[in-house]
């Protein structure tokens, strides 16, 4: 890794890259002028609770124990002023609403630059926004909160629903211990998670949403906001956490009820599972788990022949407070699918009638005791060759037939305010589709997709 940052290095004070290294180090000037004073971001969580951000992450959207117990707890820790009615014998509260509607809004704004840019297009690049979100976000009943976000893509210049998770959470005791349990019902495996580890939590947080990434990914690591699930879920003694959950298809935009229209339909529900042992002692955490979904599509209709996705993942995560009063944070993941591909091989969509593939994901993080943090990742998609599921096509194609892509992640991220990120990002790729020269049969190489990556992001 030593040898591909010094590369970079050389590359980068290059006539080609000099305009990059002058604009970060602009972009470094302006935050080292701005980081003279702290305040406190207040978004809906944050003002529901009367607790700045930092209470609950690190570094947004990286949470810390106590973040884990309260997204577990149904987002219904209340300390700001509420509307409340009790029972006539005052033994049941009948209402419980915040005063002010729990909103909040995010925005993104980026710049990025490949390598080499991809035919027809220009880079670098900017957008303003590249991500403008709005939340509703907070306590509904003293038992049950919600985490909804609605998204502007300016890809299509539209709002659409991004993620939505409500909970309903309640303890009781067994064997003298607190059990925590709870429902959740939400559009997107692993959203629920409260852990940096699992696709839709893990690093990096933010990247390049128009530059070229890999084909291949497992099912558990495709985004989806076309599902819902209701799922149970409980904690043992702040120890062992546990959840079944079950998704079925909600398509946005489709017909209703189901019909020949729909694609990527799920044949009854997906069941997801989620096992977790954890322990905190005074300055370390550290979480080890397993998770997976089994998943049975229609490719397309709601008839006929299914490919089957079984995704069995296993993970850990670590933390130690240092005595600087920085912190050091380790992730790490792999999912490994077993792919049953009876449609598309009965349909010239595949060569094989089964494949494999696999993810892993390693990533450490040192926050500083203010205003920064530096981070470091290594990430591997491998997986069975197929000749007509991966074929050479110009940027996006595999030459040799195989998903294969590897590379390494570095980021700084300055904070400023608890609010407020600004991070410099950069992607160097291994491999790439397959391989590492001519990896899509057109000439490009995976070195051409390595990726420079400025990013502000503002929530409030």
């Amino acid at each position: 890794m030593k040898s591909r940052i010094s590369v970079f290095l050389k590359k980068f004070v290059s006539n080609k890259k000099r305009s990059h290294a002058l604009l970060i180090a602009a972009l470094t000037g302006i935050l080292i002028a701005i980081i003279s004073s702290q305040e406190y971001a207040t978004p809906s969580f944050a003002r529901q609770t009367n607790l700045s951000c930092n209470y609950c992450h690190y570094t947004f959207p990286a949470l810390n124990s106590f973040g884990r117990m309260f997204k577990m707890n149904g987002y219904t820790l209340t300390s700001a002023e509420t509307i409340e009615a009790v029972s006539p014998d005052s033994e049941r509260t009948n209402l419980k609403i915040l005063n002010s509607l729990p909103l909040s809004a995010m925005i993104m704004t980026s710049y990025s630059s490949i390598n080499k840019a991809v035919p027809g297009t220009s880079s670098p690049f900017a957008q303003l926004p590249q991500q403008i979100s709005l939340f509703v976000s907070g306590e509904i009943t003293p038992r049950i909160g919600t985490y909804l976000q609605v998204t502007y893509d300016p890809t299509v210049g539209t709002f659409g629903l991004d993620m939505i998770d409500v909970r309903y959470a309640n303890h009781t005791t067994l064997d003298s211990n607190n059990l925590l349990y709870g429902l959740t019902l939400n559009n997107n495996p692993t959203l629920q998670d409260v852990w940096n580890t699992t696709p839709v939590w893990g690093f990096p947080y933010a990247t390049s949403s128009s530059v070229p990434s890999p084909s291949a990914a497992t099912l558990l690591q495709l985004a989806s906001g076309n599902v819902a699930d209701l799922g149970a879920y409980a904690l043992y003694d702040k120890l062992i956490y546990a959840e079944i959950s079950f998704y079925h298809s909600t398509p946005q935009g489709a017909a209703y009820p189901p019909d020949s229209s729909w694609t990527g339909n799920i044949k009854g529900v997906s069941p997801y599972w989620r096992l977790a042992l954890q322990h905190q002692w005074q300055d370390q955490y550290l979480e080890v788990g397993t998770f997976g979904l089994y998943s049975e599509l229609y490719p397309s209709g709601i008839t006929g022949l299914t490919n089957k996705y079984t995704d069995i993942g296993f993970d850990a995560q670590y933390e130690k407070n240092l005595d600087n009063g920085g912190t050091l944070i380790l992730h790490t993941a792999y999912i490994a699918e077993k792919q049953n591909l009876d449609a598309a091989y009965n349909a010239g969509g595949s060569a094989n009638a089964s494949n494999n593939l696999g993810s892993f994901k390693i990533d450490a993080t040192y926050n500083f005791p203010e205003y920064a943090a530096l981070s470091a990742g290594y990430f591997l998609t491998s997986g069975s060759s197929d000749a007509i599921l991966y074929t050479a096509n110009a940027v996006t194609g595999s030459n040799n037939a195989t998903p294969n892509s590897s590379g390494e992640l570095l980021q700084l991220t300055f904070i400023p305010w608890l609010n407020t990120q600004f991070a410099v990002q950069y992607i160097l790729y291994n491999q790439f589709n397959g391989d590492t020269i001519n990896y899509d049969g057109f000439g490009r190489n995976a070195s051409d997709n390595n990726t420079l990556y400025l990013m502000g992001w503002f929530v409030f």
